[in-house]
């Protein structure tokens, strides 16, 4: 049965905007994105299909252009779209916290930060730099690649900071393992960019390291 003949209170569409997009199921959520289903499927039976063949909404959302394009109904216009949809999200969570009065949302940080970088397939070291109100300047990627086998050196984190004018910064990186525990190294860069960082009268606020479903505070732990 073709979703125009459901009942009205039933279609993915017209649910959202009588309920919000909160009330509706990822299938319905992805179905209002495909907004055609093919040959004897919705576009509901269709999403439902893609979500079971990725296993689940999030390896779709995060699935290589190649890995998309072969899903049943998608294709390089449809990866295009997709691609938008997330930037957009990224920079509404990168204008959420440069709105923000004071940063003191641990939260939306942690939010931003998962959307910035947990889909990485390589190692992404950044920083926050902020304001002496804490209000956010930029986000910067600084390196890439393992913080053992990449270089991060101070000094040009130093200078990106005062580039910026910056009074305080925090730093992020990703662990593609999806495990958000700190090694050595991890410890090591950080004391050395608190230390250099210091020397010109810039604070370190915290690092977060991200993994697959959880973000881990250097601040909230005691590390700095």
């Amino acid at each position: 049965m073709a979703i125009t003949d459901w009942p009205a209170n039933e279609r993915p569409r017209e649910k959202l905007l009588s309920k919000g997009a909160y009330a509706l199921s990822d299938a319905e959520l992805l179905a209002i994105f495909l907004r055609t289903g093919c040959t004897g499927k919705s576009a509901v039976d269709l999403a439902r299909e893609l979500l079971t063949h990725f296993g689940g909404l999030r390896p779709l959302l995060s699935s290589s252009q190649t890995e998309f394009c072969r899903g049943l109904g998608l294709g390089s216009a449809k990866y295009a779209q997709l691609q938008a949809v997330l930037e957009m999200s990224r920079r509404h969570f990168g204008e959420q916290l440069k709105r923000e009065q004071h940063f003191t949302s641990s939260r939306a940080v942690k939010n931003y930060l998962q959307l910035q970088l947990r889909d990485r397939s390589s190692e992404v070291f950044a920083a926050l730099f902020l304001d002496s109100q804490h209000h956010l300047i930029a986000f910067d990627e600084l390196f890439q690649g393992t913080i053992d086998g990449a270089a991060v050196y101070p000094r040009e984190v130093v200078k990106r900071a005062l580039s910026h004018n910056a009074a305080a910064v925090i730093f992020a990186h990703n662990h593609p393992s999806g495990i958000a525990e700190p090694s050595n190294a991890d410890h090591s860069i950080t004391q050395r960019l608190k230390d250099a960082l210091q020397l010109v009268d810039i604070r370190t606020l915290d690092h977060l390291i991200v993994g697959e479903s959880h973000t881990t505070s250097f601040a909230e732990n005691g590390w700095l």
